[in-house]
């Protein structure tokens, strides 16, 4: 067995076997092999699983059905992520007959987190902070606006939220602007996850977003993971590739959506 192979082992045994959390508002239950949350606000709504049991036709249709009738009833949109190196390979054919929209692909990124952990070194004039109140939180919602061309509905109090659950938000600031933002979800099993990431045009490509991979490497190894995961676009996957991840499968998004009244 590879490396890649090891990791992928890994992540598909611990983190996708593991129940999602209930959040305010929202329910956990089971429908055959999927994990199923609703009711969460945002995009927070979703099905997961580690594998399909061997369902196909017929019987896999009729449980991307069930599905959609679910969310449908409560008008509700959903999300399902697909595996490249899942079965069966015609589940994305099935969820777009569904009525699925099909996201950018990303991909999956996983690395240990111990040689991850070095010295974090911003560039000069950078700091990195950790932040909890909201006006900080309010900076990473403009960020968001240079980096990406785009605010995304309700990030404010999506990442308040999470940092009531334990997520821990890092901030790097040139002076009182905000140049690069990330965070780091702990668990399940030996996994620490990386999200966010955007960076002003300006300061890409000087070693910001390595260094706030290189601080939330710390703090994992710290709390003891082993490893740090990474669901990235194609920005980022250079990156981290150069920085000892490895590429283990894709995944891509596919999103229902109530029909319009």
């Amino acid at each position: 067995m590879t490396e890649n192979d090891e990791l992928l082992h890994a992540y598909d045994s611990e983190v996708r076997t593991a129940s999602p959390n209930e959040s305010p508002g929202s329910t956990v239950d089971r429908d055959g092999p999927l994990f199923r949350r609703a009711g969460a606000a945002g995009n927070g709504n979703f099905v997961l699983y580690p594998h399909l049991g061997g369902l196909q036709g017929g019987e896999l249709q009729a449980l991307i059905a069930r599905q959609v009738a679910f969310f449908a009833e409560r008008g509700q949109a959903f999300e399902w992520k697909t595996y490249g190196h899942d079965a069966p390979p015609e589940l994305p054919h099935l969820l777009l007959e569904a009525g699925f929209m099909a996201q950018e692909q990303e991909t999956v990124v996983i690395g240990r987190a111990a040689p991850l952990a070095a010295t974090p070194r911003p560039p000069d004039g950078v700091r990195l902070r950790e932040v909890t109140e909201r006006a900080d939180l309010e900076k990473i919602d403009e960020l968001n606006l240079a980096a990406f061309g785009e605010k995304f509905p309700g990030m404010v109090d999506y990442l308040a939220s999470e940092v009531e659950k334990g997520t821990l938000v890092v901030l790097a600031e040139a002076g009182d602007q905000a140049v690069c933002s990330g965070w780091l979800r702990f668990g399940p099993g030996r996994f620490a996850s990386l999200w966010g990431g955007g960076t002003r045009p300006e300061w890409r490509g000087k070693g910001v977003y390595k260094a706030l991979v290189a601080h939330r490497a710390q703090v994992a190894l710290a709390r003891g993971y082993e490893f740090l995961q990474v669901d990235c676009t194609e920005d980022s996957r250079p990156i981290l590739e150069r920085l000892g991840m490895s590429s283990v499968t894709t995944t891509t998004p596919y999103i229902w959506k109530p029909p319009a009244e």
